[in-house]
């Protein structure tokens, strides 16, 4: 699925301040490569990702969490994002996946993507105009059969 791989890359590197770094795509599997100028090249996406937070100027290094368990949910979704999403064969199963108006019920069926999505809205200029999504801290339901 990873359309668009190449100008989402890039678009996260304008948005943490670092310069136009090549991109291109590893041949059939839309796999994102970014070349980094000293002659090296980086390939995947969590792994060129990490490689632009934390060389960011400006604390882009806090995308990738502060503490030791929202370092792991974020690398979770990350691979979440790598193993299921990019190999979703429909765009209308993406969708589906990652649609914003879930309710509270389905917000808490993928905990971990709705906390890296509430922290990624409230870091400073990813916002912009668009409304804050609402993300329950509390469990609703004591199992999943409801």
């Amino acid at each position: 699925m990873a359309v668009g791989v190449e100008e989402e890359t890039k678009s996260l590197a304008n948005f943490l301040g670092l310069p136009a770094y090549k991109v291109t795509t590893q041949e059939d599997l839309k796999v994102p490569q970014l070349h980094t100028g000293n002659g090296r090249m980086l390939t995947g996406l969590a792994t060129v990702s990490k490689f632009l937070a934390k060389s960011s100027p400006s604390n882009g290094a806090k995308l990738l969490g502060t503490t030791p368990e929202e370092q792991a949910e974020i690398a979770q979704w990350l691979e979440y994002r790598v193993t299921v999403v990019d190999r979703s064969l429909e765009k209308k199963d993406v969708q589906a996946m990652l649609k914003g108006q879930l309710s509270f019920y389905e917000k808490q069926q993928y905990q971990n993507v709705s906390r890296w999505f509430d922290q990624i809205q409230h870091y400073p200029g990813v916002q912009q105009h668009l409304p804050q999504l609402v993300f329950l801290r509390n469990i609703l339901y004591s199992s999943f059969d409801h």
